[in-house]
Formats: C-alpha cells, structure tokens, sequence
C-alpha cells in the first residue's frame, strides 16, 4: 500500500535506487515515481523489471529508467551511476536497498562465499555512496538513504555474514554522515523488520513461525513493502532537513 502523503520537494527530484525491480525495491521504485520524481533504479533481474517500468508509466506516466547490473562488480557499478546521471541528471536522493538474504550456516561458510555476500550486502553501499556525492555537492546537498535490517538486532542466528553487513551498515551511514554533513548531505538508515515479499512468503514463511513473529510485534499485521515508501520519502524529502546519521526502525514495533 502507497502511503497518501505527498512531498512536493520531491517532484521532479533525481532518486537513484539499488535492486529497485522486486521485492521492496520494487515499492520504493514505485514511492518515489508517484511522487513525480525522476527515477532509475539498479537491478540484476530483467524481469520483473521491465514489467515494472511499463506498470510504472502505465499507471502514472513517469517511466523510470531500469539499469541493468551485478552491483557485486563495482565498475558496473560506477558505470550505472553514470548512465543514470546521464538519463535523469544531478541525483541528489540515493536510497541503498540492494541485499541478498539466502540463509547460511557457521559451519557451511566459506571465504569465498563470505566474500561474495559482503559484496553485495555491504561494499555497493559504499561505492554507491561515493558515485554520487560529486552530484550531491554540485547541486548543493542530497539524502542517502541506506537499507540495514533488524536482523542483526535480534540475534537471527541463520545468516551471520548477512548479518555483519547489516551492522556494518549502520557503522557506514554514520561515518558518511559525519564526513557529508557539512556539505548538506544527509546519510540515515532504515532498519526493516520482517516484510513479507513474494520471496518471503516462498522461501521462509513456514508452519507458525510468521504468526509468532507478528504476535511479538505491536502492530499485529503483516509489514508489507510498501510500509518502507513512507519512511524513505520521509528521510529523502526536506522534512527531514536536520536528521541525519540516524537509523529508523520500522518493525511493526517488534524491538
């Protein structure tokens, strides 16, 4: 569900989005193309994302721009900032949601599957981050907003590089926002809960663990992509103009 609220500093404003086509990318994608921004998103997976680029202007007739790349190869990466600055111009919102969540065990890791999952779930942050600064400086701030999880907060026992690179995460946004908040670029967090994606739902929604799950939270509803639009907006837009190097926690109220 699209929250009702509309930004109006956020038309027409340059959104850059990593794993933009699924899952809550696909709603954040969504969020910010209803806003009337001018948005690209990252993604690896050509469907569902050209599917939703044809949605998009379909139904609101603001057709984002879709960029195909492996975010794990940071030249594909830097390459992909390029060409969206090419299509949409100086990007001033970067919202960092790209992950990978397949559940591994202690005694199953490697160093090169560790390796491999630190490259997608943290390191593109990074590099995404320092793509776009030069267009944040130049068009005189900007808002970085990048995806960790709750999952390292609750001590999820099943995917422990996943969960070093959430934390991480968390290390990264307020070392950025230390080093850009001078120069008007504010870097904040949101910390999901468990929503419930198709992939959830396929892989890891199981007997009565879900029920459980929302049976510890505040809000007693399943958290769904869309519940993420809302804060992203929030911290993107000039709302937000004197937060920064914060996490939001958006978890139904489960912590």
């Amino acid at each position: 569900m699209m929250p009702s609220a509309i930004f109006p500093d956020l038309k027409d404003r340059s959104v850059l989005i990593t794993g933009g086509g699924s899952g809550i990318g696909a709603s954040l994608t969504e969020g910010f193309v209803r806003q009337g921004s001018r948005v690209a998103f990252i993604d690896i997976a050509d469907e569902p994302s050209n599917a939703l680029v044809e949605q998009m202007e379909s139904q609101y007739g603001n057709r984002p721009l879709y960029i195909k790349a492996d975010l794990s190869d940071v030249a594909a990466l830097r390459a992909s900032v390029a060409q969206a600055i090419e299509n949409i111009g100086l990007i001033t919102v970067l919202v960092n949601n790209a992950a990978w969540d397949d559940r591994h065990d202690i005694d199953e890791v490697t160093p090169e599957y560790w390796d491999k999952n630190q490259s997608i779930n943290l390191r593109p942050q990074f590099f995404a981050a320092q793509a776009v600064v030069p267009c944040m400086r130049q068009a005189g701030g900007g808002s970085i907003i990048n995806f960790t999880s709750t999952s390292f907060m609750i001590n999820h026992g099943e995917m422990p590089s996943y969960t070093a690179a959430k934390a991480g995460i968390i290390g990264l946004t307020k070392g950025l926002a230390g080093r850009l908040g001078p120069e008007k670029i504010r870097v904040n967090a949101i910390a999901p809960g468990w929503v419930i994606t198709e992939r959830q739902r396929e892989l890891w929604v199981s007997g009565d663990r879900l029920k459980h799950h929302i049976e510890r939270q505040v809000l007693r509803e399943e958290i769904q992509p869309g519940d993420m639009v809302g804060p992203c907006l929030f911290l993107a837009s000039d709302a937000a103009r004197m937060l920064s190097a914060q996490t939001l926690i958006v978890d139904g109220g489960y912590l």
